[in-house]
């Protein structure tokens, strides 16, 4: 049941946190959204039909993380599901990258996984119950040209989440990872902002209804991974199975950024 619950959703102030807080509201839950920008922190609020509650919050300060957090906890009394899904990519190869692009993409995509989850988990942990809700990425199974940065946050994410997975077993607190291909939002004005890499895939653009759907079924059945889409997620097993052969063949067709 996810009716009544207290969910927390991270980077909310648009694209798939946004309509996942609008469709939680529907399903009965109590979203409370969180974003940097206070103007559009404001806009996402206005937005949304029903009870819902929001806080500037940057996942990558670790004094905001840490003093906003408990005053959620405060305020509702309880965080029923975290939703950590802020985050961002820039597609570049590692030659015209700069260092300090990895370093605040790691910053927010993953630390702030880390920061968000080590402030909720005590609450969860002493009320006996709970879900942490990673947005990974399929690129934190398969690494593609141009995602070296990337790529790599989703790899650290996927590896926390197993990782914190194991270590609440027992607790009443389900870890659980969603992990989408590309999905029609406004991710990709960052992430590709000529265009190139959208138009080579549009085809197999996801809407983002699909993606929230993902997660909501992750939560009503406390799934441990959801990989969407079918095609892609079939396509990433057998390239674990079958790395250097899929190098050979697919590789071409994966260098699409």
């Amino acid at each position: 049941m996810i009716q009544g619950k207290k969910i927390l959703i991270t980077g909310a102030t648009s694209g798939i946190g946004l309509l996942t807080a609008q469709m939680l509201i529907d399903r009965g839950a109590l979203p409370i959204i969180t974003g940097r920008s206070e103007s559009k922190l404001t806009d996402a609020y206005n937005l949304l039909q029903g009870e819902h509650g929001s806080y500037l919050m940057d996942v990558t300060n670790d004094e905001q993380v840490n003093e906003v957090i408990p005053r959620i906890l405060t305020d509702y009394d309880r965080i029923d599901v975290l939703i950590n899904n802020a985050g961002y990519a820039r597609f570049e190869t590692l030659a015209d990258a700069e260092i300090e692009s990895f370093s605040d993409m790691m910053e927010t995509n993953y630390m702030g996984t880390v920061r968000c989850t080590k402030a909720v988990l005590p609450s969860m942990i002493q009320q006996g119950s709970g879900q942490i809700v990673n947005i990974a990425s399929l690129a934190g199974k398969l690494g593609t040209p141009k995602s070296t940065a990337y790529s790599a946050t989703k790899h650290a994410v996927l590896g926390f989440t197993n990782a914190l997975r194991l270590e609440l077993a027992g607790k009443g607190i389900t870890v659980s990872a969603v992990n989408p291909g590309p999905v029609e939002t406004p991710f990709f004005d960052t992430a590709d902002p000529e265009g190139h890499y959208v138009n080579n895939v549009r085809w197999m653009m996801m809407k983002p209804e699909r993606v929230v759907r993902a997660i909501i079924k992750v939560i009503e059945h406390r799934k441990r991974e959801a990989n969407l889409p079918f095609m892609a997620a079939g396509g990433m097993l057998l390239y674990q199975l079958f790395p250097g052969l899929a190098d050979r063949i697919a590789g071409p067709w994966l260098n699409k950024k």
